[in-house]
């Protein structure tokens, strides 16, 4: 009914001045693609209050199998596009795994994603741990996991970790909180695409809804995702939390909504009229502090949408993160959908992504700072963005002060303050910023067999 209801709301606009100029879409029904996680949200949200439909486009939305899946339909074209990891339309675009020129006009979330451990590790670190009136204190650093580790390697046991795809966000955190807190998570080379040369931690890819019962089972120690699949071990009773990456980065990018190039070039009206939707349905996530929120919750907990349990999505996505069985905490900022200008593809947050792939081996060799900013602008795509959010202030359905309009694409600095291992992130320096980093690829060095040299 609510669909039905915008239909008759935007037929009857269409006769004021605001409304008056619609895109001439050349495609008009398309099929999009998601992964049944809480950062899907601006895609059904775009299409349960109707926004597609306001532009003229008759959307269908498709939960995929795996990341995989859904990156070979974009693009083998059985999907028009996609909720992505921000790595995936990065690492096609430079060839690393599938080869593809994969864009993104818009970006979907910030933050979203926590590191959790079983119980059983959780026991073995908590005495590693500053406490504070008995409870532990955030944010928790591997190096309380660190003598666990060492523990398991004299016991001639590996230590395994699960994150949900190679170039995911997930597998970049992993790591970042592993080495800012003294532990190797493993390289990669041309030769071994496993990520897991002379690590201390082995990372595998294990999808997001099946996390809490591959640690249930043992098969891992622990596994950063995206909500809900923290919240269900908490609620599952299997596992704690530790960290979340709005502690490890704060406002830190997390997915995009991603596109072949070629659909994007042959279709440059709809890829505007698409980011106008998702652009309306990321304000109505975030509006009157997060005041739609419990609705979202409700229409994700559906079975065609993430499918869990209100309850577990509820407690991260209402302003709130519980860790520990019963230490729920106020994270207002856990997800952000429109503000600090969280939906803008900013230029320095691919550049970032590119770095990490660098910093561990994805990208073999060095490359200078021009290459960085020139992958970046051919995946990234704010222009697009711009004329969807102008359009939308033309149209009355959006406030200018709320975009960027004079940005050059870079976001300011990330300060030292913001990031666990106190060492800040300028996109425009991506050579400086990895040297700064104590562990993990530099200069000229490469991975060759299992040694790092150079």
């Amino acid at each position: 009914m609510k669909r039905i209801a915008s239909i008759l709301a935007a037929t009857t606009m269409l006769v004021t001045p605001a409304m008056a100029e619609m895109l001439d879409v050349e495609k008009d029904e398309l099929k999009f693609g998601f992964i049944k996680l809480t950062d899907m949200a601006p895609l059904a949200i775009a299409y349960e209050n109707g926004y597609f439909e306001d532009e003229g486009l008759f959307v269908t939305l498709e939960a995929q199998a795996n990341w995989k899946v859904l990156l070979d339909g974009v693009i083998g074209g059985q999907l028009d596009g996609a909720h992505m990891l921000a790595g995936q339309p990065l690492a096609a675009t430079i060839g690393f795994g599938t080869e593809a020129h994969i864009i993104t006009p818009f970006s979907m979330d910030l933050n979203g994603n926590g590191i959790t451990v079983s119980n059983d590790i959780w026991a073995q670190m908590k005495e590693f741990v500053p406490h504070e009136d008995g409870k532990p204190v955030h944010p928790i650093s591997a190096s309380a996991l660190a003598p666990v580790v060492a523990s398991y390697k004299d016991q001639g046991k590996p230590f395994n970790m699960g994150m949900v795809f190679p170039v995911s966000t997930h597998n970049y955190e992993l790591r970042y909180w592993l080495a800012a807190g003294g532990l190797q998570p493993g390289y990669y080379s041309p030769a071994d695409v496993t990520g897991q040369i002379g690590a201390d931690v082995l990372l595998s890819v294990t999808p997001p809804p099946q996390m809490p019962a591959t640690m249930e089972a043992g098969t891992i120690y622990g596994y950063c995702v995206g909500e809900p699949w923290n919240q269900a071990a908490v609620f599952k009773g299997i596992g704690v939390p530790v960290i979340t990456d709005y502690e490890l980065w704060k406002n830190n990018p997390e997915k995009v909504f991603g596109l072949s190039a070629e659909f994007q070039q042959e279709n440059p009206q709809t890829t505007i009229a698409i980011t106008k939707a998702l652009i309306r349905a990321a304000i109505w996530l975030d509006e009157n502090d997060n005041a739609n929120r419990p609705e979202a919750v409700e229409i994700l907990s559906r079975s065609e949408y993430v499918g869990a349990d209100a309850e577990v999505i509820a407690n991260s996505m209402t302003g709130t993160f519980e860790y520990e069985k019963g230490d729920k905490r106020e994270v207002p900022d856990f997800n952000v959908f429109f503000r600090y200008n969280a939906t803008y593809p900013y230029y320095s947050d691919a550049i970032w992504y590119l770095t990490q792939m660098r910093r561990w081996g994805q990208i073999a060799e060095a490359k200078p700072d021009s290459w960085y900013d020139e992958v970046a602008k051919s995946v990234y795509k704010p222009d697009i963005y711009l004329t969807a959010a102008k359009m939308l202030v033309e149209e009355g359905l959006a406030d200018a002060a709320d975009f960027p309009f004079d940005s050059d694409g870079y976001k300011e600095p990330t300060p030292a303050s913001d990031v666990i291992d106190g060492i800040g992130y300028d996109g425009k320096t991506p050579n400086a910023y990895l040297d700064s980093l104590p562990i993990g690829l530099k200069g000229a060095q490469i991975v060759d067999g299992n040694q790092v040299k150079g």
